[in-house]
């Protein structure tokens, strides 16, 4: 089974090396990452400059490649020029922090994974909640129960799956979860700060996460100690606005 590996962290990330240790004896895999850090890129496309891929080694053979792109340049570039045929499955990861609630539209991780099921393939983004000394050896090995689990089950077209794993041993683990996305967010501000030269700059800084208290979505299944899956879709309609709009004397709206 051919199995295509990316990330948001870039090709030398300990999350997608871990995640290719646990998977190189079982499956076929393409290591298909961008060159540098391009965390919460969203989903961007590059258009306005060429895409450079270089073969990258490690310990004396080759690893995989490497993109001056985003994560879902990684995934369009792999899946039409790179690869042979398209691969069975696509995984993006391991994440270091957990990617839920809002945090989705933002995140290259995810959106690795949108793309792939743009493409037609079955994709997961894969994040470990925790951002300082991560431990990646459970969720990498988890990884191989996400395969299973998309190969038996099949993904409905243009749907991926988020799955976010607490950063606890497996026996601390309460399970699996299938949630919502969530409506949490990080309260944030900007830092007003000036260079030695006296100019003015600004830094993201302060996230406090407010949650949602709905027992169904991912955040709130995270705190409890269980590994949460949200299948998720590009599509963004607001179901209930367009119907409210459609039923509204504006339906009729002339100009």
């Amino acid at each position: 089974m051919k199995v295509l590996l990316t990330n948001d962290d870039g090709i030398y990330a300990p999350g997608l090396f871990s995640l290719y240790q646990a998977l190189k004896s079982d499956y076929d895999l393409t290591v298909v990452a961008p060159e540098s850090e391009m965390s919460a890129v969203g989903h961007a496309i590059t258009l306005t400059s060429p895409l450079r891929v270089q073969e990258v080694q490690r310990n004396g053979s080759t690893y995989g490649y490497a993109v001056t792109g985003t994560p879902a340049d990684c995934v369009k570039i792999a899946v039409q020029e790179l690869l042979e045929r398209p691969p069975d499955i696509i995984l993006s990861g391991i994440n270091p922090g957990a990617n839920i609630g809002v945090n989705l539209l933002y995140s290259g991780t995810v959106s690795a994974a949108t793309e792939g099921a743009f493409l037609g393939v079955r994709s997961a983004a894969i994040s470990l909640n925790a951002r300082k000394n991560p431990d990646f050896g459970f969720a990498a090995q988890f990884s191989k129960e996400i395969i299973r689990f998309m190969i038996e089950s099949g993904l409905r077209d243009g749907t991926a799956l988020n799955v976010n794993i607490p950063a606890l041993p497996k026996e601390e683990i309460a399970g699996v979860c299938f949630t919502r996305q969530g409506t949490s967010r990080f309260e944030e501000y900007f830092e007003r700060r000036s260079d030695p030269r006296g100019n003015v700059y600004y830094w993201l800084s302060g996230e406090t996460p407010i949650d949602n208290s709905n027992p169904e979505t991912d955040s709130i299944a995270l705190k409890e100690n269980k590994i949460t899956i949200t299948p998720i879709h590009y599509n963004l309609t607001c179901e209930k606005e367009l119907r409210r709009f459609k039923s509204s004397a504006f339906s009729s709206w002339n100009i």
